[in-house]
C-alpha cells in the first residue's frame, strides 16, 4: 500500500462527518493504545502560571466565543453535548459568548472544546 501524504489524509479526513471522525478518533486510541486529550495535556503546562492555575481547578466551563463559519456544525455539536433542542442550541450559538457546558471535570471540558472546535467554533475553557 503507498504511504498517503499528510495533505492526501486531511482531505480525506474532511469529507467525514463529525461523528464518523470521532469513531475513526476512537478506533485510532484503541489500536494504538493513545488518547487524543494526552497532546493537549503536554502542550498545557508549556503556558506557564496560567496552567497551574487550571491545575488546581476541578471544575471547568467551555464557553463558546464565536460559531465560525460552520454555524450548523457547530449548532449540531452543541445539540450533542448538551439536552437542548434545536431552536435552545441555535439560540445559545446566535448569542455568543454563552457557556455550552458548564461545572465539568477536566476531561470533559477538554472533550468539549475539542469538539466544538473541530466543528468550526472558537471556545475558551475556564
Amino acid at each position: 500500500m503507498a504511504k498517503l501524504s499528510q495533505e492526501d489524509l486531511l482531505a480525506q479526513f474532511e469529507e467525514l462527518t463529525l461523528i464518523e471522525l470521532s469513531e475513526f478518533v476512537k478506533a485510532f486510541e484503541e489500536k494504538f493504545d493513545v488518547t487524543a486529550a494526552a497532546a493537549v495535556a503536554v502542550a498545557g503546562p508549556a503556558a506557564g502560571p496560567a496552567a497551574e492555575a487550571e491545575a488546581e481547578q476541578d471544575e471547568f466551563d467551555v464557553i463558546l466565543t464565536a460559531a465560525g463559519d460552520k454555524k450548523i456544525q457547530v449548532i449540531k455539536v452543541v445539540r450533542e453535548l448538551t439536552s437542548l433542542g434545536l431552536k435552545e442550541a441555535k439560540d445559545l450559538v446566535d448569542g455568543a459568548p454563552k457557556p455550552v457546558v458548564e461545572k465539568v471535570a477536566k476531561e470533559a471540558a477538554e472533550k468539549a472544546a475539542e469538539s466544538l472546535k473541530a466543528a468550526g467554533a472558537s471556545v475558551e475553557v475556564k
